[in-house]
């Protein structure tokens, strides 16, 4: 058995102290949210380790909608899913067609295309909301789930559609040209060829996609104002509308709203490193 060198350990050593503060500084945030989600209103800022009493009662009322701020929970819930969906479905839609064109068909201005894409970010996202707003205004789309959906759709498909590309870049023509001598057409090459290799990647992409829709609140904020119409994080601001704000139904919120994002990237976390990071490095 050989011994780890000196350097194996100061390696390893280099990155515990780097790794356990990185984890800590992530993971004490999620525990004082659990930690206010089962302590009773009046233990949640006692500053304790752990609550003298702690309780479920929180997630009781969360669940049966017994507050005021609460009373369109499961609708607000949906509203969030279903937008999330929608971005994350459109987003796949047009990234990937437009990866394949630009990549497989060597479409005329397709890398114009892309290079305009990429320099939508030089904008930061926030600086748009206005005017977004303005636009969503005049095709009378504002208080419609259309309005957020295409808002981050807009956001999400440049970053979308360039790691698409870099990773379409990376497949074999060959692949191609042996569908074409087989009599494919281009939309069986995309159907049969195209789609199963690209999978990681557009699983990564989709989960992208649909993170971001979900955890947005700008846009949603600007763009919905109907109880019954926005999304859940709106729903959490209101919270703090009030002068003795329930922070433990808050946190509570918080916490049950963090759950859908955690299970997905836990589903496809193989494939979120390497489908991000797809076509980075040149072969």
């Amino acid at each position: 058995m050989k011994l780890p060198s000196l350097r194996d350990v100061a390696t390893e050593a280099r990155l515990l102290l780097i790794g356990i503060p990185v984890f800590l500084w992530t993971m004490i945030p999620i525990y004082h949210m659990f930690l206010f989600a089962i302590s009773p209103k009046e233990d949640a800022f006692s500053g304790k380790l752990w609550p003298d009493h702690p309780t479920l009662h929180n997630f009781e009322i969360v669940f049966k909608q017994q507050h005021y701020f609460l009373r369109d929970f499961y609708v607000q819930f949906w509203n969030s899913t279903l937008i999330a969906a929608a971005v994350g479905v459109l987003t796949l839609f047009i990234a990937t067609a437009a990866a394949f064109s630009i990549s497989r068909l060597k479409v005329p201005g397709g890398r114009i295309v892309l290079n305009l894409a990429l320099f939508t970010y030089f904008i930061p996202a926030a600086f748009l909301a206005v005017p977004m707003y303005r636009t969503m205004g005049n095709y009378g789309l504002l208080n419609n789930h259309w309005s957020l959906i295409l808002a981050m759709v807009t956001i999400a498909s440049p970053y979308a559609i360039w790691v698409l590309k870099q990773a379409s870049d990376k497949l074999p023509v060959e692949l191609d040209e042996a569908a074409v001598m087989d009599g494919a057409t281009t939309l069986q090459i995309f159907r049969l060829v195209y789609l199963p290799l690209m999978m990681p990647s557009l699983v990564a992409i989709g989960t992208y996609a649909v993170l971001l829709a979900w955890n947005e609140y700008l846009y949603a904020f600007l763009l919905l104002s109907n109880d019954r119409e926005i999304t859940l994080p709106v729903a959490l601001g209101n919270f703090l509308a009030a002068d003795d704000s329930p922070w433990e139904l808050l946190m509570t919120t918080g916490f049950i709203y963090a759950l859908p994002p955690a299970a997905v990237y836990y589903a496809f976390r193989r494939y979120m490193v390497g489908g991000l990071t797809a076509g980075a490095v040149k072969s």
